[in-house]
């Protein structure tokens, strides 16, 4: 069972938990049974930062390798006291700093980076620069709103990194494109000039399609352009034609250059304009924004249990 860290009820207590809030965080990585809920002492947000309420707040596959140490055991966490859980979310402002035009109660979405971070968005609040931030229009619920900023963004900057389909030679494979990155870039990259076919099991090849896309089950080779939005990369560079382009989501898996194939490697920035685009289009239903399931931050480890099954289409998202 998840421990959680309990405040005494007595006024004493009543004091200290006026200027403190709730957080998920892991400090020795063993699992979901290490994640903890702990009273964090609030802050007042800097010049050009702002303080958000959160509202929700995703569960991704990349919070299942740190809670399991993963990413300490590759040097990429080194934290003295914990290690805050959650990239994405959405919420609203509660505070802002100097310089900061945002009125308090504006609806907004963000995401914060980076691996070696004792804060993340498992949490009741959480401060972040206002340039990070995206409104969330009218029409688009927060819940919704918080599945978009990591993957969303993350999709248009590949998109972003295969740049305009060349007219005679656009054939675009999204491996993966049942998932949250990979729908994401089937979605975005027709604006672009790509022709696009999503690689998928075959029980979501209705899902594919219904973004626009061909769909297939068979790794072939000869693609013009091939994104590969899974953990493994199993196929790397085979399915590109010679001197194609491939951009793949692993930077410590980049493929070795071969047959004069462009090969990058995303590594996600936060963007607050970008964002905003995405937001509304999600709002205009041409981004997929899928939620499984809204679940209370208290239940964490049980969603991590359920998403390590895997199998799961759709964002857990935690609320508060």
């Amino acid at each position: 069972m998840m421990e959680v860290i309990k405040r005494q009820h007595n006024q004493e207590d009543e004091i200290m938990t006026a200027s403190t809030f709730r957080a998920a965080v892991v400090r020795h990585p063993s699992g979901p049974e290490s994640i903890k809920l702990i009273d964090i002492p609030s802050a007042e947000p800097g010049p050009g930062q702002v303080l958000v309420a959160i509202a929700a707040a995703p569960v991704n596959p990349t919070d299942l390798g740190v809670v399991g140490g993963f990413f300490h055991d590759l040097g990429l966490i080194n934290q003295p006291d914990y290690t805050g859980l959650g990239w994405d979310f959405a919420g609203t402002v509660q505070a802002v700093g100097e310089g900061v035009d945002l009125a308090i109660g504006t609806p907004v979405a963000g995401v914060v980076l980076g691996f070696d971070r004792d804060f993340g968005t498992y949490a009741e609040q959480l401060i972040v620069n206002a340039a990070d931030l995206a409104i969330v229009p009218e029409g688009l619920d927060l819940v919704s709103a918080s599945t978009v900023p990591l993957n969303g963004l993350g999709a248009a900057q590949i998109v972003d990194m295969l740049g305009d389909a060349p007219t005679a030679s656009n054939r675009l494979l999204v491996i993966g494109a049942a998932g949250a990155i990979g729908a994401n870039v089937v979605s975005l990259a027709p604006d672009r000039g790509w022709q696009v076919t999503g690689l998928a099991r075959p029980d979501d090849e209705g899902f594919v399609r219904s973004l626009g896309a061909e769909f297939t089950d068979t790794v072939e080779r000869g693609w013009d352009a091939v994104v590969d939005a899974t953990p493994m990369q199993i196929w790397g560079l085979t399915p590109v034609r010679d001197g194609g382009i491939f951009v793949g989501v692993r930077p410590n898996l980049v493929p070795a250059v071969e047959r004069d194939i462009a090969v990058s490697v995303l590594v996600t920035q936060s963007d607050g304009r970008q964002l905003s685009q995405l937001l509304a289009r999600a709002a205009a239903g041409r981004l997929p924004t899928r939620v499984h399931a809204v679940v209370p931050m208290a239940q964490v480890a049980d969603v991590h249990r359920a998403v390590a099954k895997g199998g799961v289409r759709g964002r857990y998202v935690l609320v508060p």
